[in-house]
């Protein structure tokens, strides 16, 4: 489990200099262009890299934003050969955007509901 986390916090690091630099295109590229690895992994793989995810956005030096970490996440997913996506949606009123990570259509790194608040823009 350490080195998982280990590898979420550098995962958050390499995804914030994307952020810093406003370079979203780029991001959305790395998370796009990720392969997926061939690994056969068990069901509770997905759950204990997700939760190594928080564990490094806990440890993290400041506030990871919901694109960087799922960013974060859906890479890493994938590292591990898991078909992940991350999903960006917008609600109108208020307007607000939002990110979050589906493996098999099931939200894996955030409430499962939250689907049905955000139009989903795009997936990668």
């Amino acid at each position: 489990m350490t080195f998982l986390v280990v590898r979420a916090f550098l995962e958050l690091l390499y995804f914030e200099v994307y952020m810093v630099r406003g370079n979203f295109a780029a991001l959305h590229d790395r998370v796009r262009k990720s392969p997926i690895k061939t690994r056969a992994l068990k069901h509770e793989a997905v759950e204990r890299i997700c939760s190594a995810v928080d564990m490094a956005c806990i440890l993290y030096f400041k506030e990871a934003l919901c694109l960087q970490r799922s960013a974060a996440t859906a890479c890493l997913l994938k590292k591990y050969g898991v078909t992940a996506q991350m999903v960006i949606g917008a609600q109108q009123m208020p307007f607000k955007a939002h990110a979050w990570v589906e493996v098999d259509g099931r939200v894996v790194n955030d409430k499962p509901y939250i689907p049905e608040m955000y139009a989903v823009l795009d997936r990668c």
